[in-house]
């Protein structure tokens, strides 16, 4: 009996549906990405039907061919930057120290630098307090990087003090994650616009490049103002970082304020940002300023990784830094989702007797991720990893402190997202002083943290164990 119309559209429908799944299962498996997340996707599309292939579309692809700057372009940015001068800082470091600078050079191409000033925020009020000051005093320039930009009143107020400046003559940019900001309505940015302020979505997502552009997000939060003072940190522009949330919970996250040379890497981060919305190459002095003696220097170093990097820059240079540890390793995270390569060397550290000490929030912002992280929690403790969860509210901060020889602190969370598919930015200080400065933090909120204990996780409800288990089946595409 011939098939009738119906049945040749159905079988065709059928036919096109196991081709395009098969193709997406071949470029996940010629990708050779890590096998446990290539392993998930494949997975999720044979046994998932449509479903599988709609979030391999939204949120499996890669970009490690797309380019945010032209090589004539980032010739040109490179050209007009003084190369610091860190040689004898460098020689008199420890060799473990040296190579890691070393290594952090290699996958970024920013050199060593020195920072005459480092002020670290851990309350949101302060920070915000300090950029409000930094921002009137601007004389030329402002250039603001944040994921999120809210409409609230702690981003009107900002928005406002920017509008000012914009009207003085200064010259301010604005660079806003066009998914983090997804809620803010579009006539918040289009006033600041209107008043001088150049403020444009990193990768807005619209049709049809939707599906190529919602997984990949600028996840980092760079300010700098008259190319000598930078910002950098876990913080967003929204009040929960000053007010908390509701009960009385906080919102505890790091940030820093510095000056000297470093701040030139991290103006040449938002130039490359920039110039992938604008094509634009004036942004950085077309003659750096002349050296000056620094009373203070305190070496520092710009880290950068991105879904368009050759190599995952901030997971590498963390298992380099957390392998090379001979005493202390201090991680704040908001999510620990680590990569497999990563929790081998959390462990490894531990079970060679260094003090490995993580702390995540008792209470996430998200459900789905809180049961992720948790179900880690049992491997870190069979190794001799102090777990400690933090009570008071939301622990954004995102810090690891190494050996009192080492501090990273930035956007980047210990997660499979941050490691690979957003666009991260974190200092790292090679300084003992601002080694202890964290490490103080650190300890002074373990007061306000539970330490878990091997015994106590394994009595928890069956029932909580299994859905962990479950939320941890898909932490590699989260």
């Amino acid at each position: 009996m011939p098939m009738n119309y119906a049945d040749l559209i159905y079988y065709a429908a059928v036919a096109a549906y196991a081709i395009s799944v098969l193709s997406c299962i071949v470029v996940v498996l010629s990708e050779r990405r890590n096998p446990i997340k290539s392993l998930a996707w494949v997975i999720a599309l044979i046994f998932l039907p449509v479903a599988g292939l709609v979030f391999y579309l939204f949120f499996g692809r890669s970009m490690r061919s797309v380019r945010l700057i032209s090589r004539r372009n980032k010739r040109k940015l490179l050209s007009r930057q003084r190369a610091p001068e860190m040689g004898e800082t460098l020689r008199s470091m420890p060799t473990d120290t040296q190579k890691l600078v070393s290594l952090a050079g290699q996958l970024t191409g920013n050199p060593l630098a020195s920072a005459t000033s480092v002020e670290i925020f851990t309350s949101g009020r302060e920070k915000f307090k300090a950029l409000e000051r930094d921002i009137l005093h601007a004389r030329h320039s402002i250039n603001l990087q944040y994921y999120i930009f809210s409409d609230d009143s702690t981003g009107h107020h900002i928005a406002d003090l920017l509008m000012q400046k914009a009207r003085e003559g200064v010259k301010v940019r604005v660079i806003y994650d066009h998914v983090g900001s997804f809620s803010v309505r579009t006539r918040f940015f289009t006033r600041m616009r209107k008043a001088g302020v150049e403020a444009h979505p990193f990768f807005r997502v619209t049709f049809p490049q939707f599906a190529n552009r919602i997984n990949f997000r600028n996840h980092r939060k760079l300010v700098i103002i008259d190319d000598r003072i930078g910002y950098i940190g876990g913080m967003n522009i929204a009040d929960r970082y000053v007010n908390g949330e509701g009960r009385g919970r906080t919102w505890r996250d790091t940030h820093v304020r510095v000056e000297g040379e470093i701040v030139a890497a991290m103006l040449y981060q938002f130039s490359v940002d920039w110039n992938f919305l604008k094509e634009d190459q004036h942004i950085l002095p077309l003659n750096p300023p002349e050296r000056v003696e620094e009373s203070v220097s305190i070496p520092a170093q710009l880290i950068t990784s991105g879904p368009t990097d050759h190599w995952a820059s901030i997971a590498l240079l963390y298992q380099k830094a957390i392998l090379s540890a001979h005493k202390s390793v201090y991680i704040q995270t908001p999510y620990f989702l680590p990569t497999d390569a990563l929790l081998k060397a959390l462990q490894t550290a531990a079970l060679a007797h260094v003090d490995v000490r993580i702390m995540i929030p008792e209470r996430s912002d998200s459900s789905l991720l809180r049961a992720a992280s948790f179900s880690y929690i049992n491997e870190c403790l069979q190794a001799g990893i102090k777990v400690y969860l933090y009570k008071p509210g939301m622990l954004h901060a995102k810090t690891m402190t190494v050996d009192d020889e080492l501090v990273s602190v930035g956007s980047t969370n210990f997660d499979f997202r941050s490691f690979e598919h957003n666009f991260e930015g974190n200092l790292l200080f090679y300084d003992k002083e601002v080694s202890r400065r964290f490490r103080d933090i650190f300890f002074a909120d373990i007061k306000e943290s539970t330490k878990l204990t091997l015994a106590l996780w394994r009595r928890r409800r069956r029932s909580l164990r299994m859905a962990e288990s479950i939320a941890r089946l898909v932490s590699p595409i989260l």
